[in-house]
């Protein structure tokens, strides 16, 4: 991990820095547009195609049902499903949490205006398959899509080598009573949900991370199809906050936790000195040869990097031009920087508060923006499944309160006919 002083960086170093998962030659683009038009225009063929190029599968069948499901599930052990279970039942807990009516709001007599949620009805989720398969992010999809209420969820994950999914995903999806899943990863399951095929339907909102190709074909779908994305959520990355009361072995496992995600991670280090940077290098050497993923992490921390600060406000400032998916405070007196923090998806504070909690079981989501948007972007939650719909009742006294200030208005605008609107309420015309 290359080491930088944070007093020696210009503005426009620390611009170059923090970029990440740029395409400035468009070769992810031209792959995703390519797989996209292959499976806008051939369907379900395409995706048995993309199953032999790229996951090197030759399906059959574009889908398990239910009762395949069960039969892979019942690999599973007591053990295993008890985890699986703690881990549902604390995001479930915390997500249920987020559903909240909101009151009627009288803006002036006669006037009453307020907002209900519906869900969105069709939603597609995307679980990753690639290097690791992940059912934690079923859990974080599935659970607040139960909550809402979405009257349809298409779910995609990538085929394994024997054309099944993990056991571990076909017991979640159990345990979220969902009957299907389809067979296909990568920008190719994106297309189906965008568009749909002749055994797939068009979804309304896509949900879940994937890789650049993946993220990719999201923005592209966003921007020409009716089809919405939750964010943009490509490869995964942390930025660790450390000072002298760190643990060193601590951050060092944080980071290379974050690191075995994949090639593409990115572990940063930001510490209030150089002797914390040269500790937590130490635990990193200690710890990477014991990780069966030890060649990925290999290759995710050479795409990293350590930046030494003088105080933790420096630290701070770092963090939030950098805008990570995962913020970890490896201090004791996190309490004093909690405010400071703007740009970040998920944060987790204290030495013994590690990401893994979160992207497990603690109960937050970790579905989370990447590669800087946590400027703009949320991550998911139970809001992230519903529309919100504005409602306004006006009583004979409340149109006759509020109705001289939107004659004026609509006058002042040149709209004649909104003003008519209101004027033949308060003075009706008689025939």
């Amino acid at each position: 991990m290359k080491t930088f002083n944070y007093s020696d960086l210009s503005a426009f170093d620390i611009k170059k820095l923090v970029q990440r998962n740029v395409d400035p030659a468009n070769e992810v683009r031209s792959v995703v547009e390519d797989v996209i038009t292959k499976v806008k225009e051939h369907g379900d063929s395409a995706l048995l195609d993309f199953a032999l190029k790229f996951d090197r599968v030759e399906l059959h069948n574009l889908y398990l049902d239910k009762e395949e499901l069960e039969a892979i599930a019942a690999a599973v052990t007591a053990e295993q499903k008890a985890a699986l279970e703690i881990a549902y039942n604390n995001i479930y807990k915390f997500h249920a949490a987020q559903v909240k009516a909101e009151e009627k709001v009288e803006t002036m007599p006669g006037v009453t205006c307020w907002r209900e949620m519906r869900p969105i009805e069709k939603v597609g989720l995307y679980i990753p398959g690639g290097s690791a398969v992940l059912p934690s992010t079923f859990l974080m999809l599935g659970i607040p899509a139960r909550i809402a209420g979405c009257h349809e969820i298409v779910v995609f994950s990538p085929p394994q080598k024997n054309g099944k999914v993990n056991a571990f995903i076909a017991y979640v999806a159990l345990l979220l009573r969902i009957d299907r899943i389809y067979l296909a990863g990568g920008a190719q399951a994106i297309a189906a949900m965008a568009y749909g095929t002749e055994s797939i339907a068009k979804v309304d909102k896509i949900f879940g991370p994937g890789n650049q190709f993946v993220t990719k074909a999201k923005t592209i779908i966003q921007s020409t199809t009716t089809t919405a994305i939750d964010m943009p959520a490509g490869p995964s990355e942390v930025l660790v906050i450390a000072d002298e009361s760190c643990n060193p072995a601590y951050v060092a496992a944080d980071l290379l936790a974050q690191a075995e995600h994949g090639i593409d991670s990115q572990a940063i280090l930001v510490c209030t000195s150089a002797k914390i940077a040269e500790e937590v290098l130490v635990e990193v050497e200690k710890q990477v040869p014991v990780l069966p993923r030890a060649e990925i992490v290999k290759q995710a921390l050479e795409n990293s990097y350590i930046v030494v600060t003088n105080t933790l406000d420096e630290a701070m400032q770092f963090s939030n031009a950098y805008a990570p998916e995962h913020l970890i405070l490896s201090t004791a007196n996190w309490q004093q920087q909690t405010a400071n923090i703007i740009n970040a998806g998920s944060v987790f504070l204290g030495n013994l508060t590690p990401e893994s909690a979160g992207d497990y079981a603690s109960g937050t989501n970790h579905t989370l923006p990447t590669s800087s948007y946590s400027r703009a972007y949320s991550g998911v939650s139970v809001d992230s499944f519903v529309k919100k719909i504005t409602f306004q009742h006006i009583t004979p006294d409340g149109i006759k309160n509020i109705g001289p200030s939107v004659e004026i208005l609509a006058e002042l605008e040149g709209l004649h006919a909104h003003k008519n609107a209101v004027s033949v309420r308060i003075s009706p015309q008689t025939p």
